[in-house]
């Protein structure tokens, strides 16, 4: 069993805020309706239209922090699968993903989770 080290802990801090920074909390004055909205709402639909996609975004809401490598260990589905939709949700703007090594850690984007919640209000 490795024993976690002061530096290990400080690491992982670290690494955490480089992956997901302080969420922006400035107010989304964007309308809900209209063209643009109904194509930004189609695009986000879509990418959370997938069972295995909602999943991963509850997982990492639920870690509120980055996650690496841990979201196949969760989910029944292979590892080529897991990145297919990572990738999805990730074009989308839903969720950040940044390098760390040979890994890449994922968190979700705050601000585009807020605005799928208003565009979703706005029906």
């Amino acid at each position: 069993m490795k024993r976690t080290t002061k530096s290990d802990a400080n690491a992982a801090a670290v690494a955490a805020t480089a992956c997901c920074p302080p969420a922006n909390q400035k107010q989304d004055l964007r309308p809900v309706e209209g063209p643009k909205a109904d194509a930004e709402l189609a695009l986000l639909a879509k990418a959370v239209g997938h069972p295995a996609r909602v999943q991963i975004l509850r997982l990492l809401l639920r870690r509120q922090t980055c996650v690496c490598g841990d979201i196949v260990d969760e989910l029944p589905l292979a590892q080529s699968t897991v990145s297919q939709h990572l990738k999805v949700l990730k074009d989308a703007g839903l969720i950040r993903g940044e390098i760390d090594g040979p890994r890449v850690c994922y968190c979700v984007e705050p601000r585009t989770l807020r605005r799928l919640r208003a565009l979703m209000g706005g029906l």
